[in-house]
């Protein structure tokens, strides 16, 4: 039973998404959302190739049998996608800093791949392109709830928007201090690493829950 359940766990990465998709079955999404379901899709696509690399990884050649680098690129994808959603929002507060992250995001990018990090990196995947991809978003979740705050009292707060958000929030927050030391902890305590990625995959249960909920209350609105 419990490798059952770990077998679902490990597949969560792509079953996950399949929840929101469903909501989009029923449900038309207003134009803000348009970058989110794109995301979705996006993960999809890229999740489904992560699992099944790594599940037939022994038929595989062994220059192509490491989904590291597509951890990287969902990694880029969703803040790319939603850092965008965030500056599309009626949200004024912090606008130019909202504006100017991407850039400074893409100059990391630049940096960091050109002088100190392989991004094809065969062994391992980039925990400095995780865990500040995931401080950023965090700032991004941060500054919603502000303004939410500092908004009128009458306006309701949990609306599709504030599903998403909330949702994108929980990920990052909870995976912060995983993507920042998961190479460490896989170098010196490998079955503890692996455990914990059954965290990442659970709060993306979440998030994909939460995704579904925005959609969701965005077709009553």
């Amino acid at each position: 039973m419990l490798k059952i359940f770990q077998h679902i766990i490990d597949w969560s990465e792509v079953w996950a998404l399949f929840i929101p998709l469903s909501v989009l079955f029923f449900k038309k999404q207003p134009a803000r959302f348009k970058l989110v379901v794109f995301y979705v899709w996006m993960a999809l696509l890229i999740n489904l190739s992560i699992d099944l690399i790594w599940k037939f990884r022994n038929l595989l050649p062994e220059a192509h049998n490491s989904n590291n680098f597509l951890y990287n690129v969902h990694s880029i994808v969703r803040f790319y996608l939603f850092s965008a959603f965030f500056i599309r929002l009626n949200q004024p507060f912090l606008i130019t800093l909202k504006r100017v992250i991407p850039i400074c995001f893409t100059i990391f990018l630049i940096v960091n791949f050109t002088f100190f990090e392989n991004f094809f990196d065969y062994w391992k995947l980039s925990s400095r392109l995780l865990s500040t991809e995931a401080i950023l978003l965090l700032f991004y979740v941060i500054q919603y709830y502000l303004f939410k705050i500092n908004e009128n009292v009458a306006s309701r707060i949990t609306n599709s928007d504030f599903w998403i958000i909330t949702g994108l929030g929980i990920f990052v927050a909870l995976n912060f201090f995983i993507f920042l030391s998961y190479n460490e902890l896989t170098a010196h305590f490998q079955k503890f690493a692996i455990s914990l990625w059954s965290l990442h995959n659970i709060s993306y249960i979440i998030f994909n829950l939460f995704i579904a909920r925005g959609f969701y209350e965005s077709g009553k609105q």
